[in-house]
């Protein structure tokens, strides 16, 4: 914990010690801060902005290019300046979070809770894999079934944040599946696009529930945050050699392209935009529409497929909608008839 107030760090420091945190560092200094993240790299950083010698953002750029994995160590920005400015400048250099001083003792423990959860997650993830890979050559079979499992339940843990029945990821994947089918994948393709799918959201998990759970339209700057989950999913679905995780690390970049080049976060246009995703996107957004968020009321089928149907060419692959809408899964909720 960096500021450079000494009663704003014992405050912070009674307050999580009560909660039993007992590994707390502090420092008034940020270059002091510096040396003692390169000595030992924290779980999380509570950090000021207004500081001598070197402000927050500078020591969060420098801590940028010390620390590998500097990007996975979450960083709570706690300051006195409310401007929209500082929050932007702080959000884009790396802090997940942002509390104005002064500051509830319930806020700080509620928001230091959620930023080591999803540490400790990537921690455990990391773990099951190193011990994981000393049986790769006995169990390869049963390795990649396992890493899958984990990151299906990593899955499930970022959208239980705004699907409190967890069953969205899953009925993603049954869709999916059916549509790849239809439009004449391979088996083994098809149980590929069904075990991938459901992944697609895992960058959820580090979003934060400000934004996640808001109660209407996302502002620009919060959307731009929103965005990133495409990324971050991608990045920690990246570097497998299976296929199934590898499929899931091109549908969880790419399931927010659009067909006329108007998605994120590459802008891909048509074809380019990976088969996966395109198949994903489509059974992703029927899924959502149909089914209550925090942020809308569910619509019904009908109007979720005039909706798709009007996207077709533009935010839709339109050879795949008219496939996805002569799905019984879709066709027969609307109670409609829909042929080719």
């Amino acid at each position: 914990m960096v500021d450079d107030e000494r009663e704003n760090l014992d405050l912070l420091a009674d307050v999580l010690g009560r909660e039993g945190y007992t590994n707390l560092c502090t420092t008034t200094r940020p270059l002091e801060a510096l040396e003692m993240c390169r000595a030992e790299p924290p779980d999380l950083l509570v950090l000021d902005l207004l500081m001598p010698e070197l402000d927050g953002l500078g020591l969060l750029d420098a801590l940028a290019e010390d620390l590998e994995d500097f990007e996975l160590r979450p960083v709570l920005v706690v300051t006195a300046d409310r401007s929209r400015e500082a929050k932007r400048r702080a959000l884009s250099r790396g802090a997940r979070d942002f509390l104005t001083k002064p500051f509830s003792p319930s806020e700080i423990r509620l928001r230091v809770v959620n930023l080591l959860e999803t540490r400790f997650l990537y921690l455990e993830l990391r773990r099951q894999n190193e011990r994981l890979e000393e049986r790769v050559r006995e169990r390869t079979a049963d390795l990649e079934e396992a890493r899958l499992e984990i990151l299906e339940r990593l899955a499930l843990a970022a959208e239980w944040r705004d699907d409190d029945t967890g069953e969205h990821t899953r009925r993603v994947g049954r869709m999916a599946a059916d549509l790849g089918r239809t439009i004449g994948l391979s088996e083994e393709e098809t149980r590929l696009v069904r075990r991938a799918a459901p992944l697609h959201d895992v960058g959820k998990i580090g979003i934060h529930d400000s934004i996640l759970l808001k109660p209407g339209p996302l502002d620009e700057e919060e959307f731009e945050i929103m965005k990133t989950h495409a990324r971050i999913g991608a990045e920690i679905l990246s570097g497998s050699r299976f296929p199934s995780l590898r499929a899931a690390e091109e549908i969880a970049l790419s399931h927010h392209e659009r067909w006329d080049g108007s998605g994120y976060p590459q802008g891909l246009v048509r074809a380019a935009i990976p088969l996966r995703a395109r198949i994903v996107a489509l059974a992703d957004v029927f899924d959502s529409l149909t089914h209550t968020r925090v942020y809308k009321p569910a619509w019904t089928a009908e109007e979720a497929i005039d909706y798709i149907g009007d996207g077709a060419g533009t935010q839709f692959d339109p050879d795949l909608v008219q496939a996805f809408l002569s799905l019984d899964s879709v066709a027969g909720r609307a109670g409609v008839s829909v042929t080719a």
